[in-house]
């Protein structure tokens, strides 16, 4: 199974509306292109949150057109800090939004760790016991798991004050269920890796403005918005890798600081 993630697309309610002088719209296209230029048929496209910078319907009504133009394999979101549920709800038009996938051997679990009105992640009682109850369901499968926060820290203390509250707790479900190989968030706008206690963590670059790492103050970096590929094996080994657009002279201000 090849599985895309996108994340941070950060649309407005306009095409042409920017971020820090970027123009998103633009930027997801030609994100979007490079996928289709490399992975011609993946077999799901997940965007992980921050799909829309204002949280308007007419975004992620163009947001869904965009992916629906580029592919027609099945796609899954989950809610960022800057999205609001209930709206994307409304995008979809009555079709369901799936919160686990299931496929050959594997597992994709997605978790809302968006908090309404609030910048940082946490993970409610209820999703919490859906995901331990998940994992037992589904034991013999190799499993991923998606949310939008970081569930530790990436080593920016400007955005891991944003961090998800109850990680504790998460990570005590994932340590029971060896099953679960890897764990990948959107949110912090830069590629980022670790493995703790044998399964891996990432981070995905936003398909908009990137964040430098391993700065303590918000600063914009002058890496390329990309995106992450997964090949998910039968025997539960896993590849992944970040993939940039070529260099590209975007109208970002790179000076600003915050957003």
């Amino acid at each position: 199974m090849r599985l895309v993630q996108v994340t941070d697309c950060h649309l407005g309610s306009n095409p042409g509306d920017d971020l820090l002088g970027l123009d998103t719209d633009l930027s997801l296209h030609d994100v979007l292109a490079l996928i289709r230029e490399e992975q011609p048929s993946p077999d799901l496209v997940l965007a992980t949150g921050d799909i829309s910078g204002c949280a308007d319907l007419p975004a992620y009504q163009r947001f869904l057109k965009l992916i629906e133009a580029q592919f027609t394999v099945p796609m899954a979101w989950l809610a960022g800090n800057h999205d609001t549920p209930d709206v994307m709800e409304a995008a979809l038009e009555g079709r369901p939004m799936p919160k686990v996938i299931l496929a050959g051997n594997w597992l994709v679990v997605l978790l809302d760790s968006s908090v309404r009105g609030h910048e940082h992640g946490d993970l409610t009682t209820a999703e919490l016991t859906f995901l331990q109850d998940t994992l037992n369901r589904y034991s013999e499968r190799h499993t991923l798991v998606f949310l939008h926060h970081q569930p530790v820290p990436i080593g920016s203390a400007w955005v891991d004050q944003y961090i998800v509250r109850s990680a504790g707790r998460f990570f005590d479900i994932v340590d029971a269920h060896p099953q679960v190989k890897g764990i990948s968030w959107g949110h912090v706008h830069q590629e980022f890796h670790q493995i703790r206690n044998g399964v891996s963590l990432w981070s995905t670059p936003s398909t908009c403005v990137q964040f430098k790492p391993n700065c303590d103050e918000f600063t914009v970096d002058h890496t390329m918005p990309g995106y992450r590929w997964y090949d998910l094996h039968p025997d539960g080994r896993l590849e992944t890798a970040v993939s940039r657009i070529a260099k590209k002279d975007y109208p970002i201000d790179y000076a600003s600081s915050g957003y």
